[in-house]
């Protein structure tokens, strides 16, 4: 029986993430390496990190990275564009910060194409500070600042970005899942027709992908992997929402 070959780590990651077991942030920064480096392009990217778990991608991805105030990073990553319209620009961020705290930024950065991609990790929760109620938490769902779920009729519907954004005729958008290998292999061709798009000058283009957090989901990793396919995808679909304009 032949060997099976152990997969090289990405040259585009110089360190193991320090993310929480079980959590999707590890695997979306790997996806994101592996499609720098099959693009070539790890000497002309940059990446600007929200504040919230995000940052923390700056002990993993070996490219040039700027952290940004939080809920900025997308107009942060629109003006390095502007300035260096031949680099590969991309947002690194989580819900809270491109749904909530930076909502304005991520509809405007839309509304005005700015040629770069935003990599949207939605997992539901603010981790980083103690797993409260996102925008994009569901309903039914219970954080530290909805004990016993979230309320429609207090909180509103959760919020669905895609809808949102594509009304501003993206240039690429989708929303992808680390949920089972299939799905991670489908959220990393999303990735790379993302960047794709911005390196053909196409406008602007975003993935969302859909994530577990164990941690402040108190549950297993695969507990959360599981309610991600049987749950969440039903109030969030996948594919592709927004290829060249098309709606």
């Amino acid at each position: 029986m032949a060997a099976v070959k152990e997969r090289e780590i990405p040259r585009s990651i110089y360190a193991a993430n320090s993310f929480c077991p079980g959590c999707g942030h590890g695997l979306v920064l790997r996806l994101i390496a592996e499609v720098i480096d099959e693009m070539d392009i790890d000497r002309d990217t940059i990446g600007v990190l929200a504040v919230g778990c995000s940052c923390l991608t700056n002990r993993t991805l070996a490219i040039d990275l700027l952290q940004s105030p939080h809920g900025r990073a997308s107009a942060a990553a629109a003006a390095i564009k502007r300035c260096r319209p031949e680099k590969l620009v991309l947002t690194y961020q989580g819900d809270g910060d491109a749904a909530s705290i930076g909502i304005a930024e991520t509809i405007y950065t839309a509304q005005r194409k700015e040629k770069i991609t935003q990599i949207i990790v939605n997992n539901g929760v603010y981790g980083m500070t103690g797993g409260q109620m996102s925008p994009t938490t569901l309903v039914g769902q219970k954080t530290t600042t909805s004990v016993k779920g979230r309320d429609p009729e207090v909180s509103g519907m959760p919020l669905n970005l895609m809808e949102v954004l594509k009304s501003f005729e993206p240039a690429y958008m989708a929303r992808g899942s680390i949920h089972d290998a299939p799905h991670i292999m489908k959220a990393k061709s999303y990735i790379k027709k993302a960047f794709a798009a911005q390196m053909a000058g196409e406008g602007y283009s975003c993935v969302e992908i859909l994530s577990p957090c164990p941690t402040n989901w108190h549950m297993t990793p695969e507990e959360s992997m599981r309610r991600i396919g049987e749950e969440v995808i039903q109030y969030y679909p996948l594919g592709e929402f927004a290829k060249g304009g098309d709606q």
